[in-house]
């Protein structure tokens, strides 16, 4: 699917690996760069529905929030603006990178 970012300092972390925003250990800023490949490798939905290690879910209140996890503690909120009526395929957009899980 394709992947576009939402938030420029999420951005400038995939690209450089630094963000005063994120300052995060650069293991995980190495897991960060291999889901968001794992995302734009992805032909369609199922494919990551299917990645049991990415935990992807939709969030509730959102009618197309989802996030995919990168550690125990971190994963990335996205949009998905669908392509098709069946929603399996369209442009992933990044929003956010999250602590919600709570682990260290």
């Amino acid at each position: 699917m394709k992947v576009e970012f939402r938030n420029a300092q999420l951005e400038k972390l995939y690209t450089t690996g630094h963000s005063k925003k994120y300052p995060l250990d650069e293991a995980v800023v190495r897991k960060f760069v291999a889901v968001v490949g794992r995302l734009e490798a992805a032909p369609d939905i199922h494919d990551l529905w299917r990645l049991s290690s990415l935990n992807f879910e939709r969030l509730q209140g959102y009618p197309n929030r989802y996030s995919a996890r990168v550690t125990i503690k971190y994963r990335i909120e996205m949009e998905i603006d669908w392509e098709n009526q069946e929603k399996t395929v369209g442009l992933i957009g990044i929003v956010e990178l999250s602590s919600h899980y709570g682990g260290r």
